[in-house]
């Protein structure tokens, strides 16, 4: 189950896809952050291991298209995912995606079942190496209360709290629908949407049809990476870049971006990491004490950073 607000992110995704080939040897790596992130990937049991659980088929490189599109020519003819150990993926306590209202503006309707899920998906979370050495860094970092209900509450806030998105509507979005879930803007434009589960499930339903990978001409990924752009449409929109962890575990996503989101106090947040053999940016936009958005920013693959 996975699951932009009064304000317009359309600006803010339109200069994120003009500069998600910027060049690596430029950026400035936050040492401090890489290695607590290092420190969560390495604990992150729950990850699925392509070639074990999963297979992807890369296929072609997708085409600049502007944001807005409604059409995409497509390079790639098969799914992005050919198969996904749906067992062990369910085996998994932590993987949650729940029906959430896809469109902006109308508001969600939360049951006391959903709240339940919410508070029991989180609880399982806490249960996680990943979480709880998240947990006591962010206490170090006086960023969080020790206490674990404290934290819990926390997070609830930051990740499941509903608020207002369009600003004509209702409370009609929260942090994990917008990234976990993905939404839809004035039925003109896909936001979030950076789950690796959620796209192989609308994948599985035929929602989702995925249009090739995007990348810089010496950097193409292969078919073992654990992080991608993509270009691919759905519900008849079509996304020009998209970022997503591959085969990670919701608590390992949930982990580095609320260490971002709560380490600092910028409206949009960024940070260079090194992680594993990727070297990424990392984005968190707020929305009060709520996130907006959080994605990776694919930079470099398979060490070329180094």
């Amino acid at each position: 189950m996975f699951v932009c607000c009064r304000y317009d992110f359309g600006w803010i995704l339109a200069l994120s896809a003009l500069f998600t080939f910027s060049d690596a040897s430029s950026q400035t790596v936050n040492q401090e952050l890489s290695n607590i992130f290092n420190e969560l990937w390495k604990l992150d049991v729950n990850r699925l291991m392509p070639g074990t659980h999963y297979n992807i088929s890369l296929q072609g490189k997708a085409g600049y298209i502007p944001q807005g599109s409604t059409s995409a020519v497509d390079h790639a003819s098969s799914p992005l995912f050919t198969s996904v150990d749906e067992a062990k993926l369910n085996s998994m306590t932590t993987y949650l995606l729940d029906n959430y209202e896809r469109s902006t503006g109308v508001a969600e309707r939360v049951t006391a079942e959903e709240v339940t899920e919410n508070n029991s998906f989180l609880d399982a979370v806490l249960e996680t190496a990943v979480m709880k050495r998240a947990h006591r860094y962010l206490i170090g970092k006086g960023k969080s209360h020790s206490d674990l209900r404290q934290f819990k509450s926390q997070l609830y806030y930051m990740w499941f709290r509903l608020y207002h998105r369009d600003r004509n509507g209702g409370e009609d979005s929260s942090g994990f629908e917008h990234a976990f879930v993905g939404e839809t803007k004035f039925g003109r434009e896909i936001m979030g949407l950076h789950n690796w589960v959620q796209f192989y499930l609308q994948e599985k339903q035929e929602l989702l049809d995925y249009k090739g990978y995007k990348a810089r001409d010496n950097d193409a990924p292969n078919e073992d990476d654990h992080v991608l752009n993509v270009q691919f449409s759905w519900h008849g929109l079509v996304k020009p870049v998209a970022s997503a962890f591959v085969g990670v575990s919701p608590e390992f996503e949930m982990a580095i971006f609320t260490i971002l989101f709560l380490t600092s106090t910028e409206k949009t947040t960024t940070a260079v990491v090194n992680l594993d053999e990727y070297q990424l940016e990392m984005v968190v936009h707020r929305h009060g004490r709520s996130i907006g958005t959080a994605y990776p920013k694919l930079l470099s693959s398979n060490n070329r950073h180094v």
